[in-house]
């Protein structure tokens, strides 16, 4: 039987309900998630919020988060999927060539890869939207067609091939739905 773990990818900055729901999510489904950062630490995860009058999010401090693991003991081949939060983290996450490349494993390996809100920028900058129909927060959709990504703005969430894409933190029923059908599909093969 597949790995139950799942990897959760995120650093300071990271959207704290995505971070938590999704911890909690993986947990009560009977998988185990790894939070994994740049380096073993408490992180401070921000919360993105939406407030009348104002054309972006604001933001506000959020939870500390301690990391299971740093980028450098991940082993793609111990995780059944990986779960890439939102938040202002995945901004310059996108620059660190471990993860880039820890996110292309499990590509290459044909693992699901969920991703929600800005956590989309860490697909695009691994190579992974190229054909692909993408849904991600408005402001990363410039980025997902420049990169060969078609941005589907009218659904919460979509599926295409082994990516699970959301919006935001507001769609996180529509985005779950479609991962705990991925990982229940997943555990018929195995």
């Amino acid at each position: 039987m597949p790995s139950k773990k799942i990897l959760i990818i995120t650093g300071d900055a990271g959207e704290s309900f995505e971070v938590l729901y999704a911890s909690h999510r993986f947990r009560e489904s009977g998988y185990q998630p790894v939070i994994a950062a740049p380096s073993k630490k408490r992180m401070n995860l921000v919360i993105h919020d939406f407030e009348p009058g104002w054309d972006t999010y604001v933001e506000r401090q959020g939870y500390l988060v301690e990391s299971d693991i740093s980028f450098d003991q991940v082993d793609t081949a111990d995780y059944h999927a990986v779960m890439i939060p939102g938040g202002r983290a995945p901004e310059y996450l996108r620059n660190d060539k471990r993860l880039i490349r820890i996110v292309q494993e499990f590509a290459e390996a044909g693992k699901f890869i969920f991703a929600i809100c800005h956590g989309i920028q860490l697909l695009v900058t691994a190579g992974l939207v190229d054909g692909k129909q993408i849904t991600c927060y408005e402001h990363v959709k410039f980025e997902v067609e420049s990169c060969g990504g078609t941005f589907i703005g009218q659904h919460q969430a979509i599926k295409d091939g082994r990516l699970v894409t959301g919006q935001t933190w507001q769609s996180h029923p529509e985005f779950y739905k479609l991962v705990f059908e991925c990982l229940k599909e997943e555990s018929l093969v195995a």
